[in-house]
């Protein structure tokens, strides 16, 4: 972090509201964290490459109201050591989280495996957000009591989950699969995204903490930059969305009253949509939920 951020990082301004952006160091998470922090808010970012996390520490900081704050902390989502640490870290810097925005994710041209024996794109699109969730939880909850409804937990997912009809319980990261297909993973590991925040909310019940999902639509960014040669190339034959355009839902997400009830919903484009059927399958998000919890066990976490 730099020196203007260790400065503002301890304490938080009087009913200042805070955000914890995931994938902040660039694309959609960049933008909506600037166009947070442009609406006077504190925003903890949440980036892998410390480079690209300080040039976007100082772009965000140039839109800032006069009482906006931005904070970077690193934490490569591959790994989940990685991702308790960041956890720690935020909880040290804060006492109160209005929103969490689960943005960061991405998709590989192959199979790779982490050091911690993980599917990548399992990984970092669906265990990561999970386990950052479920430790950030507790200041969500305690912030929620003064504010129902306005503490929120938005998750970007993707209209890929359209494109798989679920999961292999036997082999839900598709391991042991000697045909892997990478966009297989991914398209699984965003309608992990739905079931997840399905999940969250049913179990958020009460506590005054709203789960929502969206789909970004295509945009362009680097998302993509890890993918496969069939994916650039859909990628450079599609009209992409600036990520200013995103980052408006997740913005409208994050402050919206109309947001703030009904939780486990899907948006697109400042609406409400009907996911996939697959999406919509309770009894898959409550195992779902159950297997990541083993997972994150197994890991010792």
């Amino acid at each position: 972090m730099s020196e203007m951020s260790l400065k503002n990082s301890s304490v938080d301004g009087a009913g200042q509201r805070v955000a914890v952006v995931t994938g902040a160091s660039s694309g959609v998470g960049r933008e909506t964290a600037a166009q947070l922090v442009a609406q006077g808010w504190r925003v903890i970012g949440v980036g892998r490459n410390p480079d690209r996390c300080a040039a976007a520490e100082t772009k965000i900081r140039a839109v800032a109201d006069r009482d906006g704050v931005i904070d970077f902390v690193r934490a490569d989502f591959d790994r989940m050591a990685d991702v308790l640490v960041a956890a720690n870290q935020i909880k040290a810097m804060t006492t109160r989280i209005d929103v969490l925005i689960n943005n960061a994710g991405g998709v590989r041209d192959r199979k790779v495996v982490t050091a911690e024996g993980t599917e990548a794109t399992f990984a970092s699109n669906h265990l990561a957000p999970f386990l950052l969730t479920r430790e950030l939880l507790p200041l969500l909850k305690q912030t929620a009591t003064s504010q129902p409804g306005a503490v929120r937990v938005i998750a970007v997912s993707s209209s890929a989950h359209r494109m798989t009809q679920g999961f292999d319980w036997s082999d839900l990261q598709l391991l042991g699969r000697d045909d892997f297909n990478a966009g297989v993973a991914y398209c699984q590991a965003k309608l992990a995204n739905i079931l997840f925040t399905r999940e969250l909310a049913r179990r958020l019940v009460g506590t005054g903490v709203i789960a929502q999902v969206m789909h970004p639509g295509i945009v362009d960014s680097n998302f993509a930059s890890h993918g496969d040669e069939m994916l650039q190339n859909t990628m450079r034959s599609r009209e992409l969305q600036t990520p200013d355009v995103p980052a408006r839902t997740l913005v409208w997400l994050t402050v919206a009253p109309e947001v703030g009830v009904d939780a486990g919903r899907y948006f697109f484009d400042l609406k409400e949509e009907e996911p996939a059927a697959q999406a919509q399958d309770d009894v898959a998000a409550r195992r779902l939920w159950d297997e990541s919890e083993k997972l994150l066990a197994t890991l010792g976490y």
